[in-house]
C-alpha cells in the first residue's frame, strides 16, 4: 500500500510463490528422508504456522512486508527444524518398539523424549527475539514480532499436529493391513 498497488500485488505473489516452492521442496525432501505422510504432516504443521503468523498480523494491522515475508520463511525454516528432529525420533522408535506399541504411543514416546529439548530452544531463541523486538527499530520490529509469534505456532505445531497426524494416518493404515491378515 505504501509503495503502490501494483508493487504490493507483486510482493503478495512472490511471498506466495516462494512460501509454496519452500513447502514443495521440504515435502520432497522428507518424503525421500522419513515418508510421503510425514512429509504431508510436515506440510500441514506448516501451513498452521503461516495461517496463525497471518492471522495475528491482520488482528494486529501489521503491515505484510518483505521483513514480514522473511519472518514466514524464516519460521517455516525454523519449525521444520524442530519437526525432522521429533520424526527422526520416531522412526528411531519406531524401529525399536515396531509392534509392540501403537503409533500414537511411539509417537507419544517419541515427543516426551524431545519436549524439553523443542521447548528450551524455542524458549531461548523467544528470549533473543523479544530483546530485539523491545529494543530495536521500528524497522527490526516489522521482523521480530511475526518471528515472535511464528517460533510459538512453529514450537506447538511440531510437537501437537505434525507427529499426531503422522501417527493418525499411519495408525489408520496398519489397522487395515490387521483387518485384511484376519
Amino acid at each position: 500500500e505504501t509503495v503502490g498497488a501494483t508493487v504490493g500485488r507483486e510482493l503478495t505473489q512472490n511471498a506466495l510463490k516462494s512460501t509454496a516452492i519452500a513447502w514443495a521442496l521440504i515435502l520432497v525432501y522428507i518424503w525421500i528422508r522419513f515418508e510421503l505422510k510425514s512429509g504431508l504432516a510436515a506440510i500441514v504443521a506448516l501451513v498452521h504456522d503461516v495461517l496463525i503468523m497471518i492471522s495475528v498480523a491482520a488482528l494486529l494491522r501489521t503491515q505484510i512486508n518483505s521483513s514480514f515475508i522473511a519472518a514466514i520463511l524464516t519460521i517455516v525454516g525454523y519449525s521444520i527444524n524442530d519437526t525432522i528432529v521429533i520424526f527422526d525420533r520416531i522412526r528411531e522408535n519406531d524401529k525399536r518398539f515396531g509392534r509392540k506399541l501403537s503409533k500414537a504411543e511411539i509417537v507419544n514416546t517419541s515427543i516426551n523424549e524431545n519436549i524439553s529439548r523443542s521447548i528450551n530452544t524455542s524458549f531461548t531463541t523467544l528470549i533473543t527475539v523479544t530483546a530485539i523486538y523491545v529494543l530495536g527499530v521500528q524497522s527490526i520490529k516489522e521482523f521480530a514480532l511475526p518471528l515472535l509469534i511464528g517460533i510459538i505456532c512453529g514450537t506447538y505445531s511440531s510437537i501437537f499436529i505434525a507427529g499426531p497426524l503422522w501417527a493418525l494416518w499411519n495408525e489408520d493404515s496398519s489397522n487395515k493391513k490387521l483387518a485384511t491378515a484376519k
